[in-house]
């Protein structure tokens, strides 16, 4: 098996709404984007498969040294192979890619966050440097273009928390504000049983409405003269912004399921945003 097919049955494997906005892209784009996409999932398994912190610092370390190969033109791995040709060309910097794997870090450091600004660091750890690096590969001619990657990859993490509340918990992981918790009163052990109740129905009314206006922040920076370029991060926003719509009509039960999209409707969301243009 070849870097490329490694990094494509990766993405394929994981199910995940990014595969959905890959498709329509050209080839040399699209093996690029799929090798940061493996990237990503295999430095976020590292945390998430691994039940021993000490092994995941250890495995963390390890692909710090791995990123410095690839950028010294020695990449071991296969993902790292896979990407390596695409440093270059996407203007792909290793402080990025490191600060991708700091944002794994963190979960080993921390299950709690006192309020949104410690949270907004999180998420531009493991999604707003995404965003950037994805926008990079996808086209830019405006600097403005990164802004609105980095302000759409926080809005994708919003997204996600507020979708796997519950997995979260059952993991020991409370990504929602210490203090946005008290101000609706709901408690962590509200969290960690899995107490739906009207206070947190509007804990998360207030999650989701920040989400919302997120993206349509990002939305206004994105520079007209890069808007077709950038369309695979409008899939991206399609399918997520469906999604949070669908767990808001749902009345967020969250707490003991994961809602999630038919692969069908997120082919046509990314098939009408991709032609829409």
């Amino acid at each position: 098996m070849s870097p490329d097919e490694y990094c494509q049955q990766k993405a394929a494997q994981s199910g995940s709404s990014f595969y959905y906005s890959f498709l329509f892209l050209p080839p040399e784009r699209r093996r690029a984007i799929t090798a940061l996409y493996a990237f990503c999932r295999e430095v976020d398994d590292t945390v998430d498969d691994c039940t021993d912190v000490a092994i995941a610092r250890t495995k963390l370390h390890w692909w710090r040294q791995e990123i410095a190969a690839m950028l010294a033109g020695s990449p071991s791995h296969p993902v790292t192979k896979a990407l390596q040709p695409h440093l270059v060309p996407y203007r792909l910097d290793g402080p990025h890619l490191q600060a991708i794997v700091d944002g794994m870090e963190m979960d080993l450091d921390q299950t709690r966050y006192l309020d949104f600004i410690g949270l907004q660091r999180y998420c531009w750890h493991v999604a707003g440097v995404v965003g950037i690096l994805s926008a990079s590969i996808f086209g830019t001619s405006d600097p403005k273009t990164l802004q609105y990657a980095e302000k759409l990859g926080l809005a994708f993490q919003l997204t996600n928390i507020i979708r796997d509340v519950g997995e979260d918990a059952r993991k020991g992981r409370i990504y929602l504000p210490v203090n946005e918790l008290q101000q609706f009163g709901v408690t962590a052990a509200d969290i960690l049983k899995a107490r739906h109740s009207p206070e947190f129905e509007r804990l998360m009314q207030f999650q989701a409405q920040r989400a919302q206006t997120l993206y349509d922040e990002a939305f206004a920076l994105l520079p007209k003269a890069d808007r077709r370029a950038q369309r695979p991060g409008l899939i991206m926003a399609a399918i997520y912004r469906a999604l949070l719509n669908e767990i808001e009509r749902d009345g967020f039960h969250v707490l003991s399921q994961r809602i999630s999209l038919t692969p069908i409707r997120k082919l046509w969301l990314a098939w009408t945003t991709w032609v829409r243009g």
